[in-house]
This record gives C-alpha cells, sequence and structure tokens, in this order.
C-alpha cells in the first residue's frame, strides 16, 4: 500500500490561512463599516478577529489529534459516536456556510465588475450573471482536479498582501503619518450596539482559519504545524484589516462614497493612488475573491464527500471520479448551491436584481454564510468539551488554553454574533437549515460505507502448484498497469465459465490480463454481519477450490465480502481496484442489481446470460446498431475479428414498426477483420431477428445495451431484455455491452429515439430497403 505523502510545510500552510483570509471581506466590507462606525471599525474587525481566534484555538486543538482533512464535521463525527443527526446537521451547516461565502465572495466580485470593469454595453447584464459564470468556471476547474500548488498558493498571498501594503501606504502618504493619526482618532465612536453589527458582518473574513485545518491531511507535522499556522495568519490578517481601516477614514472622499458599501474601496484607492492606482486594487480585488472562492470549493466539496462517505449525504457525493481523482459529484453540487445564492440573492432580490426589491442583497447573503458557520463553529466549541471530559487520555498535539471556559465564551460570542446579524439572512438559513433537517429525517441516511461491506475473505491468488498460473511476482506487467476484469459471482457452480469467458473478453483487450473475482453475499437489513460471515467465507472457498481444479489459462484473484447493497459493494470495488471492465451475469430474481451497476458503473460492463453454454469466441454475432454502447462494442469485436474469430452482423428489419439500423457504421468499425458476414433479415422484433440469426450462425450474441431503455423497459421492454429472454429458450448465450458515459451520454439516451425517428423517418429514408433473408460477405 502506498502511503500517503504530506507536502505542505509551515510557510505554505500560513499562506492557505492568510490567502483565504484576505478575500472578499476585507474588500467588501471596509466601506460598509466606516461608513456606519468610523474608526471604530477597527474594534469591530478586532472583536471579530477575537471571537474567531477562540474557536481557531479549538479547531487547532482537533487537528492536532485528526490529522485529516474534513475541518468541524470531522471532529464532530470522532467525537460523537453514533448522533448521526447532530453529524449531518454540522456537515450541512458547514456545506451551506463554505457555499454561502462563496456566493458572498462571487457576487462582491460581481458588483466590482460592474461598478469598475464591464463596458456601459454590457450593464444590461442581470446582476450576479458574473459571479454565476465564474462559479461555474470554479466548479469545472475543480471537477477536472485543477488546484493551486503549495508555491502558487504562496505567491498569490503575497501578491494579495502587495496589494493592500500599497492602498495602506498610499493612504498615509498622502495624508501624512502625523495626520492619518489625528483624522482616525477623531473618527472614533463608541456605539457598542454599531460595533456588534459590524463585528457579526465581518466574522466572515476571518473564517480562513478553518482552510488550515480541512488541509490537515496533508500538511506536514500538522500536530505542531496547524496550531502555529493558524495563530500567525489571524493575526497577520488582524493587523493588515486594522491598517486598511486606517486608510479608508483617511481617504479624501464624501461619505456617500463609503455608503457605496461593497465598492467602495475601489473609489477610494482613485482618491489618493490615482487611475492606475485603483486599477490594481480592482485587479486585486477580483483576483483575491476569485482564489478565496476557489478554497471554499474545495473545502465545501471536501465536506460534501465525507458526508457522501458516511451516509449523512447520498453516496454519489464520495464517488472519486475515474480520471480526474476528485470529488466531481461533491465538486457539482456546491458549484449548483452557489449558482443558485447568487441567482436568489442578487439577480433577483436585491437592489439591482430583476425584481428591483431590497427584500435580499449582499448583506443578508453575509448573514446567510455566516449563520451557517457560526452555528457549527459554536458546536465545535462544545464538542471540545465532550471530548475533554470523556476521553481525557487522548494524545493532543495542542491543548486549547482555559478549558471549558474559553470555549463556554466562544459559544456565547458566536451566538451573541448571529444574534446581530441581518435578519433576513439569518431567516434565510433557519428556512434553509430546517428544509434540510426535515428532508434527512424522512430519508433516514445512509450506511457508512466501511458498515456497509465487510471484506470476510481478501483478495487472493490461486495457488501456483495446482494451477501452474504465473506468480504474481513473476507476472510480467506491473500490477497497476494490468487490464483488470471484475467478476462478480454469486453462484459457486457457475464460477469456472464466467472466469473462463472473463479471460477470452479481457485477452481480446492485453495479452496479460487479471481477472478478480468477487463473491458477495446479501445481508438483510438489521440482520448482523457475524450470522453469515461463516457462511460467506466457506462460498468463496467453494469458489476457489473449483477454479484451481479447472486449472484456467488466466490470472485470477478471489476475494469474498459481505454487504447490505451487492450493488454498491460491485461498484464500490470497481471504483477502488481501478478495473478496466465488469462481466456479470444478468439476474432474473433482482434485476434491480443489473440496472444500478449498469447506469453507475465507472466502466464498461458485459452482461451475459447462458454462460455454461459459452463455449469459446471462435464465432460472434453482432446486431448492427447505433448509439454510443453499440459503437464501444465495436473495436472490442473488431480484435476478436482479428484474432481469428468467425463474425457476423445481423441487421434486422422489424414487421412490427421499428426502425432498422444501418450497417455501414458498423462495418466500418470492423476494417480489421478480413471477411465480415452480413445478414439482413426480417422478423416480428429486433429480438426475434438476432435471436433466430444466432440460432443458425452458431457461436455467441454480441449486443450493445439499448439506448432508448428508460423510456420504453416500462412499455415495450427493452431489446437486451427481449433478447435475454429468447435467448435463454433458444439455448443461445448473449453478451450485452454498456459502455460508461457522463452526464451528457445519459441525456442524449433520453432523446435518441426522437433524433432516430427524425432521421430515418425525415431525412434517412434512402438506404433501407427489404431484403431477403440470406447471408453476404463484406469484404
Amino acid at each position: 500500500m502506498v502511503e500517503h505523502t504530506r507536502t505542505l510545510d509551515f510557510k505554505i500552510a500560513f499562506a492557505i490561512g492568510l490567502g483565504t483570509m484576505i478575500a472578499a471581506g476585507i474588500f467588501s466590507l471596509s466601506g460598509t463599516a466606516v461608513f456606519r462606525i468610523g474608526s471604530s471599525a477597527v474594534l469591530a474587525f478586532v472583536l471579530a478577529a477575537v471571537v474567531a481566534s477562540i474557536t481557531a484555538a479549538a479547531y487547532s486543538e482537533f487537528a492536532s489529534v485528526y490529522s485529516e482533512n474534513g475541518g468541524g464535521y470531522l471532529f464532530v463525527s470522532e467525537t460523537f459516536e453514533g448522533r448521526d443527526r447532530l453529524k449531518y446537521a454540522v456537515g450541512m451547516s458547514l456545506f451551506l456556510g463554505y457555499t454561502g461565502t462563496t456566493a458572498f465572495y462571487l457576487a462582491t466580485m460581481d458588483e466590482w465588475f460592474f461598478r469598475f470593469i464591464l463596458p456601459e454595453s454590457l450593464s444590461v447584464l442581470p446582476h450576479g450573471s458574473i459571479g454565476i459564470l465564474a462559479a461555474v468556471l470554479l466548479g469545472v476547474l475543480n471537477a477536472r482536479g485543477t488546484e493551486e500548488s503549495g508555491v502558487f498558493q504562496l505567491l498569490v498571498t503575497a501578491a494579495k498582501v502587495v496589494v493592500l501594503l500599497v492602498f495602506i501606504a498610499g493612504a498615509i502618504a498622502f495624508a501624512g503619518p502625523g495626520a492619518a493619526s489625528a483624522t482616525f482618532v477623531d473618527n472614533v465612536q463608541i456605539e457598542p450596539v454599531g460595533i456588534a453589527s459590524v463585528a457579526a458582518l465581518a466574522f466572515i473574513t476571518f473564517f480562513g482559519f478553518s482552510a488550515i485545518a480541512a488541509s490537515a491531511g496533508e500538511i506536514i507535522e500538522p500536530r505542531k504545524t496547524v496550531p502555529r499556522a493558524i495563530a500567525a495568519s489571524m493575526i497577520t490578517v488582524t493587523i493588515l484589516y486594522a491598517l486598511v481601516i486606517v486608510a479608508m477614514v483617511n481617504a479624501p472622499v464624501p461619505p456617500e462614497v463609503l455608503a457605496q458599501g461593497e465598492t467602495a474601496m475601489g473609489t477610494v484607492a482613485a482618491s489618493f493612488l490615482g487611475p492606475w492606482g485603483q486599477i490594481l486594487i480592482v485587479l486585486g480585488a477580483v483576483f483575491s475573491m476569485v482564489s478565496a472562492s476557489n478554497a471554499s470549493i474545495l473545502a465545501a466539496s471536501g465536506i460534501g464527500s465525507l458526508m457522501g462517505r458516511q451516509g449523512h449525504a447520498p453516496r454519489r457525493f464520495a464517488r472519486i471520479h475515474r480520471e480526474y481523482r476528485t470529488p466531481s459529484w461533491s465538486v457539482l453540487t456546491a458549484t449548483a448551491t452557489i449558482a443558485v445564492l447568487i441567482f436568489v440573492f442578487i439577480t433577483l432580490f436585491s437592489e439591482h436584481g430583476l425584481f428591483g426589491t431590497h427584500f435580499l442583497g449582499l448583506e443578508p447573503l453575509t448573514g446567510f454564510a455566516t449563520f451557517n458557520l457560526l452555528v457549527p463553529l459554536a458546536v465545535v466549541n462544545a464538542t471540545l468539551i465532550y471530548s475533554r471530559r470523556n476521553f481525557p487520555n487522548l494524545e493532543r498535539g495542542f491543548r486549547m488554553p482555559l478549558v471549558p471556559i474559553l470555549p463556554v465564551v466562544g459559544i456565547l460570542a458566536n451566538l451573541a454574533l448571529i444574534w446581530n446579524l441581518p435578519a433576513v439572512g439569518v431567516s434565510v438559513g433557519i428556512v434553509f437549515t430546517i428544509a434540510l433537517v426535515a428532508a434527512y429525517l424522512v430519508w433516514g441516511g445512509a450506511p457508512h460505507v466501511e458498515e456497509l461491506v465487510e471484506e470476510v475473505v481478501p483478495s487472493r491468488e490461486p495457488t501456483p502448484e495446482r494451477t501452474g498460473a504465473v506468480a504474481p511476482e513473476e507476472a510480467a506487467a506491473p500490477e497497476g498497469d494490468r487490464y483488470r476484469i471484475l467478476v462478480p459471482v454469486a453462484r459457486a457452480d457457475r464460477a469456472v465459465a464466467y472466469v473462463r469467458l472473463a479471460g477470452a473478453l479481457a485477452q481480446a483487450r492485453d495479452t496479460n490480463p487479471l481477472v478478480q473475482v468477487l463473491h458477495v453475499t446479501h445481508i438483510p437489513d438489521q440482520t448482523p454481519n457475524e450470522m453469515v460471515r461463516e457462511a460467506a467465507r466457506d462460498s468463496t472457498d467453494q469458489i476457489t477450490d473449483l477454479l484451481e481444479s479447472a486449472a484456467l489459462d488466466v490470472e485470477y484473484t478471489v476475494e469474498g465480502h459481505i454487504c447490505r447493497d451487492v450493488a454498491f459493494d460491485i461498484l464500490q470495488t470497481a471504483r477502488d481496484d481501478g478495473v478496466d471492465e465488469i462481466l456479470m451475469g444478468y439476474p432474473e430474481d433482482h434485476p434491480n442489481i443489473t440496472e444500478t451497476v449498469e447506469y453507475q458503473a465507472p466502466c464498461g460492463v458485459f452482461f451475459t446470460n447462458n454462460v455454461e453454454a459459452m463455449g469459446d469466441l471462435s464465432v460472434v454475432n453482432i446486431g448492427a446498431g447505433g448509439g454510443p454502447h453499440h459503437l464501444a462494442l465495436l473495436p472490442f469485436v473488431n480484435r476478436l475479428g482479428m484474432a481469428g474469430s468467425e463474425i457476423h452482423v445481423i441487421s434486422v428489419i422489424p414487421q412490427s414498426g421499428g426502425t432498422p439500423e444501418p450497417v455501414a457504421e458498423t462495418l466500418a468499425a470492423l476494417s480489421g477483420v478480413e471477411s465480415v458476414q452480413v445478414h439482413n433479415v426480417s422478423a416480428e422484433t429486433v429480438a426475434d431477428g438476432l435471436v433466430a440469426a444466432a440460432v443458425g450462425n452458431g457461436g455467441v450474441l454480441f449486443i450493445g445495451a439499448t439506448r432508448d431503455r428508460r423510456l420504453r423497459r416500462w412499455v415495450f421492454g427493452s431489446t437486451p431484455d427481449q433478447t435475454i429472454e429468447y435467448a435463454r429458450d433458444a439455448n443461445v448465450p448473449v453478451v450485452i455491452h454498456a459502455s460508461t458515459s457522463g452526464l451528457s451520454g445519459r441525456l442524449e439516451e433520453y432523446v435518441f429515439p426522437v433524433y432516430r425517428y427524425l432521421r430515418q423517418h425525415l431525412g434517412g429514408r434512402r438506404g433501407f430497403r427489404r431484403v431477403a433473408e440470406r447471408p453476404e460477405k463484406a469484404k
């Protein structure tokens, strides 16, 4: 097993926290804060920093214990055993907090675009459109695995700091150090309510400390590095923010400029730095917001992925993309949530929105995001108290001082900040929370992945002296480079036939394939694992003995699992082991297993029946067809033909009124075969014609899974289903291939019947004609 390598040192961890905190908050809220309470805005930002520092200390302690990615959701999950509702609520709230924070960043960036960047001709665009576009682009980049390296993060953060220092230095130089200090002091306004209100809004600017804890799994010596990086970044950011407030107070602009709120800093920069200074600040602000948004999307998707793995979100969230190695479902869900928040808060119901109402906007969005951050942070403080009392012997690399006093202060401070948030944003947050908690209660959650599947017989190779198989250490190809085909076997008496077929299929792709035999014993709900564990071992051992006795000419492994969801186990094994194909039976009793594997498999899937009558692949029948499944099957059949198999292409003209498929595309893909026999057959249905021709030709019938199965399976029955049924009576072995497809491919499958009808009946009639039932040869 390859050990995970940690690559981020202190300076990179410090840059992650600093870079995430220097984002939309200071560029957006500094003008609002100074307009409301003058120089006292410094006190508000310091108060927000102090409150954040308390929870940051709790995060530091937990990160020194659980040095993995996941942040507050991970800490609560590891501390409380079995309290799934609490874990879900924390994970859900943090997910909304991160996505809400990203929506706030990108909505602020959107306002900067409309105020400083977009030409007049594009001002007709709805507000929020730039932010939504940026969210989609960042989501696609994260789903494809594009992320900042440590060095890049360091350079980006340094650039942000330089931009702020230029802004601060410009303001102080313009006013003079003495005059700047005097002006700052003169504008101090002691307004406790105003200070608390601004501190509540400013809290979102300090939440970047969690990004360090969320990356603990990548940090070198996290028990020491994480607490130090959190403390250093919090202190540095607080000093920078205080100096920015000093600069804003000394700006030679009228109060109405500060009232601009989210874009005030850009106008202020122009007042003492001139046009080029303003451009620098605008570009720095936009770039800062984009980079911080990227980090927040990564954090949100990480929490979503962990929730999916632990059963607190749909298990799809935990899927890692086969090619990009990212939790693509979680990333796309986070992206969609961000886009919806921007659309609702900004595009529809803001001051500049389509409805022209002040109901929502940037400040309520800030309140929504901050509410969903403060609630779980209060829970993390309470969790630390619980952890200290119930797990006193847990090794902690860092210990938060004054426990339980300081965590209690943190809880009260978080609740006080919630009280001072914009009421509308908090109300929307509460509505979201109630709706999502209700949805979870109705759903009930899913079992943890580790609880769902148990490996009772680990993967093992056959005994070389009994089988003559090549020992693993003598294999020609490295284990990771070999073509793998996964064969789930339910009945031991069919194992030999399935592995023999899998070997023949795999050897058409690779000269040294590996067949992975998986025996899954299903556990009914509420049944303890130990009741079926021994039976599962016996069944797996029986399969192993039968395979070894057969002396098969292919290398294979055998493993046994017990699982409450057989389809999930097959799919998870395929993903974890990176298999290239799956071969499984077409189960008569459990068709839902077949459909689940077909639609969700990360690779191509072969389904078969009559496997005992399969024999070799010297004669291959294939239907003429269209669509991705058929086209993906053709290169495989082409290789079989090149290896010597006799290939028969069957084109069926259905008498029941269906449309025949063209043969030309199929023949073009079989260019490597010296001779292909084409059969034009007229039959009642496509399935009838395929089976009848295969009976006459002998051999195995290969077909691609039909593209209109979802639309027709409940009405007429799909072609594969009918073919399997007819072939079973005629004792014809059938292999059906379903290729993997992404979202666009799945959407295409729904519209394919319409496309085919239009092609055949409006523009593609020529080229089809009724012919006699006789074979023709194509060379």
